[in-house]
């Protein structure tokens, strides 16, 4: 089938290819030229704005691709692309979006005739190479449309059509905020390894759990790979961002009334990591010396 792809980053450039390789014809948007380059290298067809890919589009009903950052680059993108299709085409958001936005602009998008699909995307830089895990909301028929281009971006079964605009996106904020809880815990567990009298090969330990344990997954293949790289992870600072989705499953399940300690506490130990000094610590530690007189130690910080 004919596609065009807004944003070719990391995520995208993967997809592209993917399709190409698949025997799709991609349309591709990207504002640095160095991605355009790279998809006209693989057999596809390069668009130096929005209005080119569209206008290069030749398959009816049209389908645009959208994988650009959540936000307002998401949101630009979408209104322009909605400004340029037309009635019939369909409109994916496959970025980080909150599914509330979602609704929001299948609504907009529908008074206007076009199709707008949500596709949670999983899979990351290895994408390209085992395939793309694909959660998508929105209507069957443009699902259908899209059913080709899924097959090939995904792996064998690896896509699900998950209910309406806004569903897909929302299966995949809950897939990440899981993904914190598994990669806390993986994190906890080989800080206790670090800390014992042993002298302990955690990369022979990641890989060995990943053989028939109960605990192995791919992440844990990653951190095995990882600390083969770099035993005791010295070249890494322990500061750890948060794209949203993790905080928006949480907002989720406290409006739900759900219980979600592990992915609230995994969110809360990622904001600690990017504080040098946690205000809050110091306050226990003043209260441990005051009720109990226990030691303190000084910042080292002068004062009259």
């Amino acid at each position: 089938m004919e596609i065009g792809f807004a944003g070719l980053g990391r995520m995208g450039a993967g997809m592209t290819h993917r399709l190409l390789d698949g025997g799709h014809r991609v349309v591709g948007y990207n504002r640095g030229q160095g991605p355009r380059d790279q998809l006209a290298d693989r057999g596809g067809v390069p668009a130096a704005s929005l209005e080119e890919l569209v206008e290069q589009l030749d398959e009816r009903p049209r389908v645009a691709w959208c994988m650009v950052p959540a936000g307002g680059v998401t949101e630009q993108t979408l209104h322009e692309l909605g400004r340029l299709l037309e009635p019939g085409d369909i409109l994916v958001d496959g970025g980080n979006s909150n599914f509330r936005e979602d609704k929001r602009h299948a609504a907009e998008l529908a008074g206007r005739g076009i199709q707008f699909v949500d596709a949670g995307t999983s899979g990351g830089v290895w994408g390209y190479d085992v395939g793309f895990c694909l959660m998508l909301g929105g209507p069957g028929a443009a699902i259908e449309r899209l059913a080709p281009a899924l097959d090939t971006l995904a792996p064998p079964d690896g896509w699900l059509h998950c209910g309406p605009a806004g569903a897909g996106h929302f299966v995949k904020m809950v897939h990440n905020g899981i993904e914190y809880g598994l990669m806390q815990a993986y994190a906890e567990g080989f800080e206790i390894l670090a800390a014992s009298e042993f002298e302990l090969d955690q990369a022979a330990i990641a890989e060995l759990w990943g053989r028939g344990s109960v605990v192995r997954s791919w992440l844990l293949e990653l951190l095995a790979s990882a600390l083969r790289d770099d035993p005791g992870l010295e070249t890494i600072e322990g500061w750890v961002d948060d794209s949203g989705e993790g905080r928006w499953t949480v907002e989720e399940a406290i409006r739900e009334a759900v219980p979600a300690p592990v992915i609230y506490l995994s969110l809360a130990m990622r904001q600690r990591s990017r504080q040098d000094q946690s205000y809050a610590a110091k306050v226990n530690a003043a209260l441990r010396k005051q009720f109990g007189g226990h030691a303190v130690r000084s910042s080292g910080g002068g004062g009259a």
